[in-house]
Order: C-alpha cells, then sequence, then structure tokens
C-alpha cells in the first residue's frame, strides 16, 4: 500500500467513512487522471500528491454524510471537486457538474467516460442560465462565492424541500448575517478534515 493510500484510507476511518477497494481505487484514477490534465491545463493550483489526497479527496468526503437527496448539482465544480467524490462515493445519486469553463468541463466529460461514471453528466454553462428540467434536492458549492450569492444565482435551481450545502473554510458569521429573507439556516458542521490544519464549515440552507 502507497504512502497516500494509507493516507487516504486513515482519513477515511477518520470520517466514518466506509468505502469499498474498488471505491478508493477509482477515486485514486481520478486524481491520477487530475494530475495528468494539470500538467496542461493548470486546473488546480494543488500539485503536491499527498496535499491532492487531503485537500481535494478527503475535504470533498468530509461532507458526505450531511448531505441529503437523490438530485444534486455541484455548481462552480472546477475539476470535479467535491462532485467527482461524492459520485463515487454515492453511485446510487446523480450528480450534474456545473462549470463555465471549458477545458474543466472537458476534464469531467474525460473523468466520467474513462471511470465509467455513469450517474455524472457535465454541463458548461453559467448557473444563472442553467435551466434544468427539474429541480434538485441538493445545491452544493464549494469556494463558489457568498452565501447571499449562492442564494440569489441558484434560488431556480433547488426544490421547493432541498437545500443548499455551502462549504466555508472559516465560520461566515457576518454572511450569515446578510441571508436574504425567506431562507432559514438548518444546519451549521464544523467540519475536521484528516490532514487539513484551519477551520472548515459547512452550512446548510433551506427556504423558509
Amino acid at each position: 500500500m502507497s504512502g497516500r493510500e494509507q493516507i487516504f484510507r486513515d482519513g477515511l476511518q477518520a470520517l466514518g467513512l466506509p468505502l469499498e477497494d474498488g471505491q478508493i481505487d477509482t477515486l485514486f484514477a481520478y486524481l491520477a487522471l487530475l494530475q495528468q490534465w494539470n500538467n496542461a491545463y493548470n486546473l488546480t493550483a494543488i500539485r503536491d500528491p499527498k496535499m491532492m489526497v487531503t485537500h481535494h479527496l478527503l475535504d470533498s468526503l468530509s461532507i458526505a454524510t450531511h448531505v441529503k437527496g437523490e438530485r444534486i448539482i455541484d455548481v462552480g465544480t472546477g475539476p470535479g471537486l467535491p462532485g467527482i467524490p461524492l459520485a463515487i462515493c454515492f453511485p446510487e445519486r446523480q450528480f450534474i457538474l456545473l462549470d463555465s469553463n471549458g477545458k474543466k468541463t472537458r476534464f469531467l466529460f474525460q473523468v466520467k467516460t474513462t471511470l465509467g461514471l455513469g450517474n455524472v453528466q457535465q454541463l458548461q454553462s453559467r448557473v444563472e442560465n442553467y435551466r434544468p428540467d427539474q429541480p434538485f434536492d441538493a445545491v452544493i458549492s464549494r469556494a463558489f462565492t457568498s452565501l447571499a450569492g449562492m442564494i440569489e444565482s441558484c434560488a431556480h435551481l433547488l426544490s421547493k424541500d432541498g437545500r443548499f450545502y455551502a462549504m466555508k473554510g472559516q465560520y461566515p458569521e457576518q454572511e450569515l448575517s446578510d441571508l436574504p429573507k425567506h431562507y432559514n439556516v438548518v444546519g451549521s458542521h464544523r467540519l475536521v478534515v484528516p490532514g487539513i490544519e484551519g477551520h472548515r464549515h459547512l452550512i446548510e440552507i433551506a427556504p423558509a
């Protein structure tokens, strides 16, 4: 077992997230594709292989036990974070990965095709221009915009019983005070990500 895989398996245990060996293999195949494409297209600023395990895989999966719903959209997904790791973790759920950057959505198509992720669809669009056939149970963002900005640009994507899930660093006290009316914070989780120092939070917001 490689050092990276040991770090990852230890991290999964700390997160309380059991995965099958095949899922772990698929997650590392995703990282290999990300490293390969990153050399040419600069998809992520993180290039250290061990940091990719902690700051990409484990950080993405730190929200896995909190996100509910069968239809999930990851807005501003970039190279598929957290959408791809979550889709590998939950093959029974459907994931839309939305980004306006063409090189990133081309990479996501390559990932979906190479890894055989039948529960993933990538789309190149600005979020305000995307009009889905049906709304989503969950709208996820990771370093996308402010909470108010997320609601303003993504409200049309969410079902009436759905939830926004915003991944943040420091607890976003000021952003929470600026929430639009008719939206409530229904969950706030401090995330402890193995291998990452500093604060991580997941904020859940729902229509009132």
